[in-house]
């Protein structure tokens, strides 16, 4: 045997990778995770037809002409219309007619709008006999609303309220059963759906700060929009938060350390990382997975704070959506009453 196998460095960088590869928690993020979100972002960008974009026309010949090209999906809107339709991102260009020709109101930030005026241009030059006979202009439409920037605030703050709720409830409980903790509250007069509603209730203090801050930056340095009611949006916020809590709840209801529970969040999380539309759009997955997608609880919440936030829907029309998050709340803090171990 050498000396370099004998020396203290080789048996230390040894034992290194030894208690590394012993881990759980370091063998998932160091060669799951990779693979996993690898096969996500590999179905929600695979290579499929291209998407029919979205567009709009204040008249009926301009629509007709539109709708010939198989890329673009035409509507008929009067002009106020279609240009809250523009704003809040339900279309990508507007197509109106001016004296010299035609008029394409987009945002040229967007590149599904420029594929848009592209294919609009020349649907419109088609009908028109091609030889290019209509001129057309441009109106630039950099509206909130609209951006790439407004789309992803609500997903990154759905997925900061999932991951600071099952986080900072998982990791507590089980620290707590760790040291002997719980042991020493269940002999204590206290009805056990109190302990674990404590645990739900104190998320809404930090919830605040959260909402608050994130929210807060965005709107300040970039403009994002609060087109329905504030109040609205803190009652989404505050289910969303509970209805992560519950979960962390459940997810600790029967971890004995600190890495099975770490190991079981993950598994839960990891999911609605990839799938619930928090980069991108949760619609680029296939459509037999979109019922999945759809039942996730971080779909819903993302979805309606992007109702809220960006279309300024009410709740009354997200009820599908809150229906979904009470289901999320509700039955896993019921099964965690049942199963939930305290020594």
């Amino acid at each position: 045997m050498s000396n370099f196998e004998t020396s203290s460095l080789w048996q230390l960088t040894l034992t290194r990778l030894k208690l590394t590869l012993r881990e759980p928690e370091a063998i998932f993020w160091i060669f799951v995770f990779p693979i996993l979100l690898a096969v996500g972002l590999g179905i929600a960008f695979r290579n499929r037809p291209a998407d029919v974009l979205p567009v709009a026309a204040s008249t009926p010949q301009l629509t007709q002409a539109l709708a010939a090209d198989n890329g673009l999906h035409a509507t008929l809107l009067d002009e106020s219309s279609g240009r809250h339709a523009l704003a809040i991102g339900t279309i990508l260009l507007l197509a109106e007619p001016s004296p010299a020709g035609v008029v394409y109101r987009y945002d040229d930030t967007n590149p599904d709008a420029r594929n848009a005026r592209i294919l609009a241009d020349r649907a419109i030059q088609i009908a028109a006999g091609r030889r290019d006979p209509v001129s057309a202009a441009n109106d630039l439409d950099h509206e909130t609303g609209s951006r790439y920037i407004d789309f992803v605030v609500p997903g990154l703050l759905g997925m900061n309220l999932m991951g600071s709720a099952m986080w900072g409830l998982g990791f507590s409980i089980v620290d707590a059963r760790q040291k002997k903790l719980l042991k020493r509250m269940v002999a204590s007069p206290m009805p056990r759906w109190q302990f674990l509603m404590a645990y739900l209730l104190s998320r809404l203090v930090m919830l605040a700060i959260e909402v608050v801050v994130l929210l807060g930056f965005a709107r300040i340095v970039f403009g994002v929009p609060f087109r329905g009611p504030l109040a609205q949006l803190g009652l989404i916020c505050i289910l969303t938060s509970l209805t992560f809590s519950a979960l962390g709840l459940l997810v600790a209801s029967r971890a004995r350390t600190m890495e099975a529970v770490s190991g079981l969040m993950n598994l839960v999380m990891l999911p609605m990382w990839i799938l619930s539309g928090v980069f991108f759009s949760a619609s680029r997955f296939p459509a037999f997975m979109q019922p999945l997608v759809n039942a996730l609880p971080l779909t819903a919440a993302i979805g309606a704070m992007r109702g809220n936030m960006l279309q300024g829907v009410a709740l009354s029309q997200m009820m599908p959506l809150i229906g979904i998050m009470l289901f999320w709340c509700l039955v896993p803090f019921a099964v965690s009453l049942r199963i939930f171990r305290w020594r």
